[in-house]
């Protein structure tokens, strides 16, 4: 490794990259800002969506190539799949949480503040826990609400694939409705999590569990020096891999966003920011193709066929098989965004910083909007028709909405994208205040910052 970067710098002196001292300040501004993760995070969570959407539209793109050894859409292709590439993207949210909630208790650290640092951990740790669960608790409600109204009929019967299987029937009563959605709201946050009226909210407990794997990785390591907690970061980045199923996606994207904190408060991005225009593309071409790595059907591609025999010979038997190349992927992609002024800067914009202030609303609204409002658009003129449908060799007759033409997708997703971001930009502006304000109250009473004691009820003697 070292040899390889000294030729890396020769070359670079050879070719007089020597940035001046307005470059170099210019560098070291970029790489001291971290708002990089907001834009990376608001356009994981657009492609979030758009893999529900391949998932109900074009699912398609779901195998690399139209038959085994067989041509490939453009879609299929990597890079351009990353549309349909959901897990891929969830990643990214696992590894920039580890990465965010690391920062600044890294840093203070780092500056010898370690009781701040502990303060920190103490109160972040907490108000996670309510920004996570009340979040997705309203959302829960409002998708059990107008699908009691029946406004999820429409997705149910359409031949939308994604729509039909995660548009839940109304329930038989009122009475019934309501231990549904307690059952819904418990489900959430249990091992195997299934909530019927937000599919996405699946990742949350795994998110949840991230968060505190990231706080006790770090009270741990608190008093150790950097050297020594980046081993023991990378011990449990590699100890991950032997986790069970998801839960080891949760540990290497954790430990991973924790050592990318590691990097971000070290030297080495600024050392190396000149050379970043010769590593950081190529790097970034891989990511991306590694990220692209299907989730079925990985054999009919060569490309993919390739990294499912690499997968078998150098992974442990119960990887996840559709999240091991994609993590890895999010993973590298985060590290090149780490390591590159320029990526940093891209991904700083105010559009993309934006993106990443709605990306949590957008992720947890988008699917009830698809089951209503897009469900209602697209399918308004179509009718009920006779379909078979297969469940292993039985094959029966169902109705559905048959999916519309090419022209009314043109019409209808403009208008779709316009009302969704609107409704998201919405709930940021007024309705996560008052999970902030829900979440610093319980803060001052169970902290005791607060005198929050009542007067009795009845007058107290003095004597």
């Amino acid at each position: 490794m070292s040899a390889t970067m000294g030729m890396l710098q020769s070359y670079a002196a050879k070719a007089q990259w020597r940035p001046t001292s307005e470059k170099i300040e210019e560098s070291k501004k970029t790489l001291q800002d971290s708002s990089w993760a907001d834009g990376l995070r608001g356009i994981s969570a657009v492609y979030v969506m758009f893999s529900h959407m391949a998932l109900a539209f074009a699912r398609y793109i779901v195998a690399p190539s139209i038959s085994q050894d067989g041509p490939s859409h453009w879609m299929q292709r990597p890079i351009f799949r990353l549309v349909g590439q959901g897990p891929a993207w969830v990643s990214c949210f696992v590894i920039l949480s580890g990465f965010v909630n690391s920062l600044r208790p890294i840093k203070l650290c780092r500056s010898g503040q370690v009781e701040t640092a502990l303060s920190n951990l103490a109160v972040s740790s907490f108000r996670r826990s309510f920004r996570l669960f009340l979040p997705a608790l309203t959302a829960t409600v409002l998708s059990w609400f107008i699908c009691q109204l029946g406004a999820y009929e429409t997705a149910r019967n359409s031949d939308a694939y994604w729509l039909s299987i995660t548009s839940p029937k109304r329930s038989v009563s009122w009475g019934t409705a309501i231990d549904d959605l307690v059952r819904a709201v418990r489900d959430t946050w249990l091992f195997n999590p299934n909530n019927p009226y937000d599919q996405p909210q699946w990742a949350l407990l795994y998110l949840l569990l991230g968060s505190m794997i990231t706080f006790t990785t770090l009270l741990i390591t608190i008093n150790l020096t950097p050297h020594f907690r980046v081993a023991a970061c990378l011990l449990g980045f590699f100890w991950g891999w032997n986790w069970d199923l998801k839960l080891a996606m949760v540990a290497v994207g954790i430990f991973g966003g924790i050592l990318l904190a590691e990097l971000h408060h070290s030297s080495y991005p600024l050392r190396f920011a000149s050379l970043s225009p010769l590593f950081a593309p190529p790097l970034l071409i891989v990511s991306l193709i590694l990220m692209s790595f299907p989730s079925e059907y990985q054999e009919q591609a060569k490309w993919s066929n390739f990294l499912l025999k690499w997968h078998n010979e150098i992974f442990p038997e119960k990887s996840f098989l559709d999240r091991t190349w994609p993590a890895i992927g999010s993973l590298l992609l985060c590290f090149v965004v780490v390591m590159s002024p320029h990526l940093r800067r891209t991904l700083s914009q105010k559009w993309l910083l934006w993106l990443g202030k709605i990306s949590f609303p957008l992720y947890l609204l988008h699917g009830s909007f698809m089951r209503s409002l897009l469900s209602w658009l697209l399918f308004a003129n179509q009718s009920l028709i006779e379909m078979e449908e297969r469940n292993g060799s039985e094959t029966y007759v169902v109705m559905r909405y048959p999916l519309p033409s090419k022209m009314t997708f043109v019409v209808v997703m403009p208008m779709f994208f316009v009302v969704l971001f609107t409704a998201t930009h919405m709930w940021t502006q007024h309705v996560e205040p008052k999970f902030g304000t829900i979440t610093k109250r319980a803060e001052e009473v169970m902290f005791g910052k607060k005198d929050v004691t009542r007067p009795p009820v009845l007058p107290v003697r003095q004597d």
